[in-house]
């Protein structure tokens, strides 16, 4: 077990004796930097990574190490908020993954009693298919309101984005909450500032209880991505995690943000007597005064079936690594890895829509991690509508992707499984060779042609 005083000294001694090691330099470079934005104690904090990488205790505090949830912090400031935060501050709860985020989340509210079995809640969609399977679940039985991307840039060409009509949806103030993935999976781009402008207005007048969660897993892939966290802090439960931006999906490293000044704190304490009393008893093992317990605590409490709170957080080599990436981020060389990995995504998505001379809308808040190509739009835009009825009359929707799969062992996704047109397709842009995706189009295009063909020929025969 290390030892805290002077391990500040011992740690600069060692980083100028072993100078050569493989990853001094950005140890220490990741350090420094740690030390001069923030106001830390050396030792204290070079004690807390130490002490974490060994793996020896529980996390303490259960919820977030303490200078770990200051750097994460700083960290989504910049990449989430656009260096604009909220001047409210912003508790993390660190969790295994974005996915165990999601699960806290709507486990936490129900135990709560902020949402209830049956209830109004709304999907941007398409999502994230667990989005969509989640509220299913006999536990919740929500009553699902989709808010569906479905404005074309042009004849044949999706744009992606939401009318107004659509997002108006959200001041029922029978919805209670609303999840989005921003920017968006599958078509991957950030959501306008037309849509985040509505939807703050809806929350200053209509609905204003509305609780909104932004899964923004995908922001760094947008310049000047800005979260509606950042724009409706008291409403909104913040989803993050690191396995996009530095493909490191096994590590399991995500946080919930949540800021102090929140409806969700404000409804529990204006709940009558007789919920308080139950809730009292639910966290009465952990403090003498459970009222006072945050929401955000309450995730962490019920994230260990409340008993085994004390044993409740990320393991602490994951939470160290969560803070390397974060401060490997604020350095002029995560800087330069982040406009790296945009120009791949961005030149592989080029490939891909080369392949398939097909038509995607320009959009300055594309993060092309993913793209969805509607197969029907693009038939009409390119042979009219007759054709575009050809394939939906005569073939399953899957039809493409079995084609796919079996004359070239490619396989995509369906658009459909995100609450998308059920003629799309699903491709990631972060997985394969550059010119993998080359192929793919033409795949696609292949495929496409095929349908063509078939389509003349049952003219001619008619």
């Amino acid at each position: 077990m290390p030892e805290e005083k002077g391990i500040g000294g011992r740690f600069e001694s060692w980083v100028r004796r072993h100078p050569e090691l493989p990853g001094v330099e950005m140890l220490s470079a990741c350090v420094q930097y740690a030390l001069t934005r923030r106001p830390f104690d050396k030792d204290a904090f070079i004690h807390e990574l130490t002490d974490a990488i060994t793996g020896d205790n529980y996390p303490v505090p259960e919820r977030m190490l303490t200078h770990a949830e200051h750097i994460v912090r700083g960290y989504v400031s910049d990449e989430m908020f656009d260096e604009r935060p909220p001047h409210d501050t912003l508790s993390l709860f660190a969790t295994e993954g974005g996915t165990a985020a999601m699960c806290h989340i709507f486990d936490s509210l129900m135990k709560n009693g902020i949402l209830h079995k049956g209830d109004k809640i709304a999907l941007l969609a398409p999502v994230f298919n667990p989005y969509i399977e989640i509220p299913e679940l006999d536990t919740f039985g929500f009553e699902v309101v989709n808010v569906s991307a479905s404005l074309f840039a042009e004849t044949g060409v999706r744009q992606w984005r939401y009318p107004q009509e659509e997002i108006a949806k959200l001041a029922d103030p029978a919805v209670k909450l609303v999840c989005l993935v921003n920017p968006s999976n599958p078509p991957s781009l950030a959501l306008s500032d037309r849509v985040a402008d509505q939807i703050k207005e809806i929350v200053a007048g209509p609905n204003p209880n509305l609780l909104i969660v932004t899964d923004d897993v995908y922001g760094t892939f947008v310049p000047g991505f800005r979260s509606l966290a950042a724009e409706l802090p008291c409403n909104t439960l913040l989803v993050y995690s690191y396995s996009k931006h530095y493909g490191c999906t096994g590590r399991r490293l995500g946080v919930i943000g949540l800021h102090d000044d929140n409806v969700i704190d404000e409804m529990i304490a204006a709940f009558p007597q007789d919920r308080k009393d139950r809730l009292a008893k639910r966290y009465g093992t952990l403090t003498l005064d459970p009222g006072s317990i945050r929401f955000i605590d309450r995730l962490v409490a019920d994230s260990r079936s409340v008993a085994l709170n004390h044993t409740a957080g990320l393991s602490l080599p994951q939470q160290t690594m969560m803070v390397l990436f974060s401060l490997f981020d604020m350095l002029d060389e995560g800087q330069a890895y982040k406009a790296r990995i945009r120009q791949i995504v961005h030149r592989r998505l080029d490939l891909l829509l080369e392949g398939a001379r097909m038509k995607i809308s320009e959009d300055d808040k594309r993060a092309g991690y993913y793209i969805e190509l509607d197969l029907l739009a693009e038939a009409e835009r390119v042979h009219g509508k007759d054709f575009a009825d050809f394939p939906e009359k005569n073939y399953e929707p899957v039809d493409p992707l079995f084609r796919l799969a079996e004359q070239t062992s490619v396989v995509l996704l369906n658009g459909g499984g995100f609450d998308g047109p059920q003629w799309s397709v699903r491709v990631s842009l972060a997985n394969l060779d550059d010119l993998d995706y080359l192929k793919i189009g033409h795949h696609l295009r292949a495929i496409f042609n095929d349908y063509a063909e078939e389509w003349q020929r049952s003219k001619a025969a008619g």
